[in-house]
């Protein structure tokens, strides 16, 4: 069978310049819109001016099918991309389908970056993720710690599909001359997380078990039937019996204690703020670890910012330079949603990595800088989602 050959067609080159500035006529596609970031991206773009924008969800078109995204560029003749689609999920999801994972990702940024390269798109921004570096990686992990030893292996598929996005789009800038650039952001939150305990990440996981918490706490079976109702658990919702509910909230720690002790033996998980209350809500390990977090709408900035000012192979970090440990954090959410019960971190539990935090020097040395503090990005999600 004969080698294929790439097509004829190629896009100028587009690195003999400095990039241009992208103008509020362009058209542009964000891949993934419905999602987390996706969404940010499109509320970050309407609230600069742009308006001509093209939106797909993954129902209208299946970025996994090469002829469909090749039919979709072909026809609307996106200018732009920002391409944030993906499937992703925690980490029970990403070691249970690890297949999934691998292909579905390097199907999507395949199929999108290809497509950007064939139908001329001036400029495209790959979003990719933290889990891309060593899992001993030294910290703050730089750009130039990328492939310098072994992944994490429970999210191992995903991060080679995303490094291989990385690499996408190095290789169609060296070949081809592409304007495409990648960025690696940090641990999100805000508008359009998932909430879901199953699959949830820390920070959505930590505000809702807090906010149920309170719910049991003051016997606010109104307010704890209507979260149920919005989102179930494991099949338990708002109109399941209240013995039933009870015992689901037990799965995730959070429980109603048959007694007030404030002093815990040794080998027990330790009690922060022991009062009174009969509710607790229960933590997997120490809560020593230390996490980086960055608001969503923070890194739609920083994406704005990098496709209007940033055009270089190397992939930039994004994230906010700020650390907290997940015993801190536990506490200023526990604050913020205002429950007074107690917090229990069950050290018989592991931790995972004791410290993960990205080095953003390289964009913070473009001018660019977060504006939403951790505390107050958390009470505008809070307020907003509850």
């Amino acid at each position: 069978m004969p080698k294929s050959q790439p097509p004829n067609t190629q896009p100028p080159n587009l690195l003999t310049t400095q990039p241009p500035v992208m103008q509020t006529t362009k058209k542009i596609y964000v891949a993934g819109h419905n999602g987390m970031v996706g969404s940010a991206i499109v509320r970050k773009l309407k609230a600069e001016g742009y308006d001509n924008l093209v939106l797909r969800s993954s129902k209208e078109l299946d970025l996994r099918d090469q002829a469909a995204v090749n039919a979709f560029f072909k026809a609307e003749k996106p200018d732009y991309v920002f391409l944030a689609a993906a499937k992703v999920g925690g980490i029970v999801a990403n070691n249970t389908y690890r297949a999934d994972f691998l292909y579905d990702n390097l199907m999507i940024e395949a199929n999108v970056i290809h497509a950007a390269y064939i139908h001329k798109v001036i400029k495209l921004l790959f979003l990719g993720s933290s889990c891309i570096y060593p899992k001993f990686a030294p910290q703050p992990m730089k750009e130039e710690d990328l492939l310098t030893g072994i992944l994490e292996s429970t999210n191992e598929p995903y991060a080679i599909a995303k490094i291989a996005g990385i690499k996408l789009c190095e290789n169609y800038r060296r070949q081809y001359g592409c304007d495409f650039i990648s960025a690696m952001p940090t641990n999100l939150y805000g508008p359009g997380d998932n909430y879901d305990l199953e699959k949830s990440h820390v920070i959505p996981a930590l505000i809702r078990k807090m906010h149920l918490g309170k719910c049991l706490e003051q016997k606010n079976w109104e307010a704890l039937r209507k979260d149920l109702n919005r989102l179930p658990i494991e099949g338990i919702g708002g109109e399941s019996d209240e013995a039933d509910i009870l015992t689901k909230l037990i799965k995730f720690g959070i429980t109603q204690n048959t007694n007030n002790l404030t002093t815990q033996p040794a080998n027990t998980p330790t009690r922060q703020h022991a009062n009174t209350s009969t509710t607790q809500v229960t933590l997997w390990g120490t809560g020593a670890p230390l996490r980086e977090f960055m608001h969503v709408d923070d890194l739609a900035t920083a994406c704005f910012f990098l496709m209007q000012h940033y055009s270089e192979e190397q992939f930039v970090n994004i994230g906010s330079g700020q650390e907290v440990s997940i015993k801190e954090l536990a506490l200023m959410i526990k604050d913020i949603v205002g429950f007074n019960g107690d917090l229990v971190f069950d050290a018989t539990k592991p931790d995972g990595t004791p410290r993960k935090l990205m080095d953003s020097g390289k964009l913070m040395g473009m001018g660019f800088n977060t504006k939403i503090t951790l505390l107050k990005g958390l009470k505008t999600v809070y307020i907003n989602n509850f």
